[in-house]
């Protein structure tokens, strides 16, 4: 057994402290930092990932200052829609990193997870004035549900909220400009899915603008009809069971790597 680090020493576990969803919710958002830092999507501590608590208007954030490999359920920082936390923890949270999230959660009542990166590809697409195109079967499932955020500046202001949820509307993904993607779903393997198929379309795209562009012709464009179907599309090939599919391998991926995201 490896001896107790500085920071496993702060954080007290909460496994049966806690009510079995909140628990359950734990885990599934730990893992989910976990696998942004396995994937290389992570921004040294910037960026968020909320989850919210099943029956409960409360969240789970991560504690600031943690590197996302870092992150255990256990660390997790309990808070409401206004970010006052509600537990007792060693660790703050980012209040200025909460504004986006706390938009969307107050304004999406069907939607447990929160999802929100600044990585390469994501924000380099994200500075295309064409945003993402259609070359790629990844890029359909986005353009089926996509919505675009024109940049404020950093994320502090509460008066950014009304216009990032009026642009998000009812869609899944989002596309900040200059800044980063966004996710939601349902639940966390839902948002986690999400990122993780517009992440790969960013990145898609940058390699294949290195070879032209649609413009001049020497890329190939999906046909819209096939973008309109893209719901339907998935489905079929989840067998409905959307997330759930592939969730489980990914949390048995993290256990092989490292199980402590359950503590």
């Amino acid at each position: 057994m490896n001896a107790p680090t500085e920071l496993s020493r702060m954080i007290t576990s909460l496994d049966g402290k806690v009510s079995a969803e909140e628990w359950q919710t734990r885990v599934d958002l730990a893992a989910a930092y976990r696998l942004v830092a396995y994937f290389r999507w992570d921004d040294l501590v910037f960026t968020h990932i909320t989850a919210r608590i099943p029956g409960t208007s409360h969240y789970l954030i991560n504690p600031y200052g943690l590197m996302f490999d870092e992150i255990t359920a256990s660390s997790l920082v309990k808070i409401d829609i206004d970010g006052n936390v509600l537990q007792d923890t060693p660790f703050p949270i980012n209040p200025a990193g909460y504004t986006i999230h706390s938009a969307v959660h107050a304004a999406r009542h069907d939607v447990q997870c929160v999802m929100h990166t600044h990585t390469l590809n994501g924000v380099a697409v994200s500075a295309q004035k064409a945003g993402v195109l259609p070359i790629s079967q990844q890029s359909i499932f986005i353009l089926a549900s996509l919505g675009y955020h024109d940049y404020e500046g950093v994320a502090l202001r509460d008066d950014e909220k009304p216009r990032l949820v009026a642009d998000l509307g009812d869609k899944n993904f989002l596309m900040l400009r200059n800044h980063g993607l966004l996710t939601v779903g349902k639940t966390v393997a839902d948002a986690f899915q999400a990122m993780y198929f517009f992440e790969a379309t960013c990145a898609i795209q940058v390699r294949a603008q290195a070879g032209g562009t649609l413009a001049s012709g020497d890329l190939t464009e999906v046909q819209p009809q096939i973008i309109r179907s893209a719901g339907e599309l998935a489905r079929a090939v989840s067998r409905g069971a959307g997330a759930s599919l592939v969730w489980p391998g990914l949390l048995r991926r993290l256990d092989r790597i490292d199980p402590s995201f359950r503590s």
